[in-house]
């Protein structure tokens, strides 16, 4: 019989199709399923992701404050910061598990087995301070500092860069804090840096991306300028202990930039104890009388402003932070003035 003639179908055609039906329930089923799980794997491995990262997070912050003791110590101990000084010794790649276990505590040695940390601290003040081209008038006014516009100009010119970018930086930085919204030029300069409030300053004012609106900037010439060139809350001294030669050379007019390598080279045996050391032996070296009166407040050997770069590899979590610590010279106290995400190696 046939279903042309209004026949049934054959049990065999009867079977295969009820088969087909059930192979694709059953598929249909595992495909809805799997694309269960599949969710419910990414949720579970979203939240394993959230928990390593608050825990690297945590591991960053306690790193922190034990650097920020570190330098507390030392600060106390020796009144001059120089790059042979313990803070500047790079924590080599160090397991958590390797610190934890040396107090005895077996099961936190056990759960720091998969955190790796290192870093390194940076002297701020080894670099020119960009804001230091503004200072305060008379009248409580933001003015341009005509003798650090020159050492930057010096500067440019020591980079194969063009002088007149100086004043095109200052400019710019002048019309940034002179802004509505910007402190008056004494009360804002006189504050110490424990008291600066961020909220009062102009936000891309801690980062040289700022000068990508100057005229004249780009960011192949910021590149060129980073490794001497940096943006601190306040106006600051050099540390001639730990500034490149080229820094040097352009905050002492009539030093050359020879001169003040053979400096550098003198630094490594024997850093300069104080700014009266580093005056004498820079004559030395010049073998002309270089004049210092107007540059007592340009250089000093001591830092206030220390970068702490932390890098934390935490199971899958890679964390980069770079923090601007502030250090009281007198006090001795450590404060965090701004902490920054970098880019991770």
């Amino acid at each position: 019989m046939n279903n042309r003639n209004g026949a049934s179908p054959s049990p065999q055609r009867a079977r295969g199709a009820a088969l087909i039906t059930a192979l694709f329930v059953v598929a249909l089923a595992a495909l809805l399923v799997s694309g269960l799980l599949w969710r419910q794997h990414v949720q579970i491995r979203r939240l394993e992701n959230q928990r390593l990262a608050m825990q690297a997070r945590w591991v960053e912050r306690g790193a922190l404050d034990w650097i920020r003791f570190t330098l507390r110590a030392l600060g106390a101990a020796t009144p001059v910061d120089y790059l042979g000084g313990v803070w500047a010794v790079p924590l080599a790649p160090v397991r958590l598990s390797d610190v934890l276990g040396r107090t005895g505590d077996a099961v936190r040695a056990e759960v720091g087995e998969d955190t790796e940390l290192f870093g390194w601290v940076e002297d701020a003040q080894a670099k020119f301070n960009l804001r230091n081209l503004v200072g305060a008038s008379a009248s409580g006014q933001w003015q341009p500092d005509l003798a650090q516009i020159q050492n930057f100009q010096r500067l440019l010119s020591i980079l194969k860069l063009e002088p007149e970018l100086a004043n095109a930086a200052a400019a710019h930085l002048r019309a940034a804090l002179a802004g509505p919204d910007a402190p008056n030029a004494h009360t804002a300069q006189d504050r110490g840096a424990d008291d600066l409030d961020a909220a009062t300053q102009p936000l891309f004012l801690d980062d040289l991306a700022m000068l990508l609106d100057a005229p004249g900037f780009s960011r192949e010439i910021i590149a060129r300028l980073a490794p001497f060139l940096t943006v601190l809350p306040q106006r600051s001294a050099v540390n001639v202990n730990t500034a490149r030669a080229e820094v040097m050379a352009a905050i002492f007019e009539g030093l050359g930039l020879a001169n003040a390598q053979s400096l550098a080279a003198q630094r490594e045996q024997i850093f300069f104890v104080n700014p009266a050391d580093f005056i004498n032996r820079a004559r030395a070296v010049a073998g002309a009388p270089l004049q210092f009166d107007a540059n007592a407040q340009q250089f000093d050997v001591k830092t206030d402003f220390l970068i702490i770069h932390g890098r934390i590899r935490h199971g899958r979590v890679r964390l980069a932070r770079d923090a601007l610590v502030y250090r009281n010279r007198i006090t001795q106290k450590t404060r965090i003035v701004r902490v920054r995400d970098a880019e991770i190696e």
